[in-house]
């Protein structure tokens, strides 16, 4: 669940739950359930060839549940780039999400365009789509204690499920190499996905936010619930209890995790890393980086050597990897943005 004392537009999601779990785990699983049959209707609006390797522009279909009309007319479109390399697979695939840092021109697929770019030479297949938020009619309700909030983030796992849909019905996808790659608000939805969808081998979570029973012990967000109303605040935890990362990332075994977080945050800083590190099942691993939100190029040398890892494929050289531009870090909102 998105809480608002950072501010939506900080793209830092913070989950808050009620202390106790709503039921068996299996049961908090039936929150995120879809239909994995409907037609993904895939539609091609562009294509560029680019030294062997090829860029898609595509959209496909992804179901809208009853909460669909808070996530704008296109909710149930998912936009994304489909960068494929050359020759015949079977190839490793990651879905890559990205941040929803405002004010950033990359708060779209084009984040890890890139990076994408980089991985197709070396045989990775890579899927990049846009996050809701980013999608044509989606308004923002900026209400603190909202329920869009919840159906954003719902509606983002059945989006980046589907994507896995999409990869996993092709020939020349490896099912067993198979990556998820979130960044911030996306790496939130990573959270979920590696509790509930059990296909991806591994996971590389990008500086995003996993327990509010970590976050309910931070001065912040003690100062926001007595902001918004004790009550109210804990009325809305309690009745989207299972909107909670920690429950989530603690089923996160056999895939592989690797958490990539920085020192300069205004609230997702190392220290609250290593709590949420505590959680995560193993095989894990976690690194703090001397950078701000948008990470740096070591952590981007380290994210494309663990997927080559875990994924079995050759890495770039080191100066193929230094050629990937540096994402930009915009000034933070003030709180009451």
């Amino acid at each position: 669940m998105l809480i608002r004392c950072l501010g939506f537009a900080y793209a830092v999601f913070l989950l808050p739950t009620g202390v106790f779990a709503q039921g068996p785990y299996d049961q908090l699983l039936h929150h995120w359930d879809y239909d994995q049959n409907a037609p993904l209707n895939v539609k091609q609006a562009g294509v560029e060839k680019r030294d062997g390797l090829t860029i898609y522009d595509i959209s496909f279909s992804s179901p809208v549940g009853e909460r669909s009309t808070a996530v704008g007319p296109n909710g149930g479109v998912v936009t994304a780039y489909l960068v494929e390399p050359a020759g015949r697979g079977p190839f490793p695939a990651v879905i890559f999400g990205h941040w929803c840092m405002p004010g950033s021109d990359k708060k779209n697929r084009t984040e890890f365009l890139d990076e994408g770019i980089v991985l197709a030479r070396s045989g990775v297949i890579s899927l990049l789509p846009d996050h809701v938020i980013v999608h044509p009619g989606f308004v923002e309700d900026s209400t603190p204690l909202n329920d869009q909030q919840i159906a954003v983030e719902v509606q983002q796992n059945v989006n980046l499920r589907r994507g896995a849909d999409l990869l996993l019905a092709r020939q020349d996808v490896d099912p067993r190499r198979f990556a998820y790659v979130g960044h911030s608000c996306d790496a939130s939805a990573g959270g979920f996905l590696s509790g509930v969808d059990k296909r991806f081998k591994a996971f590389v979570i990008m500086a995003g936010d996993l327990s509010f029973e970590i976050d309910k012990k931070t001065k912040g967000l003690q100062e926001y619930r007595e902001k918004v109303g004790a009550d109210k605040f804990d009325a809305f935890a309690a009745k989207y209890s299972w909107m909670d990362g920690g429950k989530y990332i603690s089923h996160a075994k056999p895939a592989a995790m690797f958490l990539q977080y920085a020192t300069h945050e205004p609230f997702l800083n190392g220290e609250i890393a290593k709590q949420y590190f505590e959680l995560v099942t193993e095989p894990k691993k976690l690194k703090v980086y001397d950078a701000e939100h948008a990470l740096n190029a070591e952590a981007t040398r380290d994210r494309i050597a663990f997927l080559a890892e875990q994924l079995s494929f050759k890495p770039p050289d080191g100066k193929t990897l230094a050629a990937i531009p540096a994402l930009m870090q915009p000034p933070w909102p003030k709180p009451d943005q």
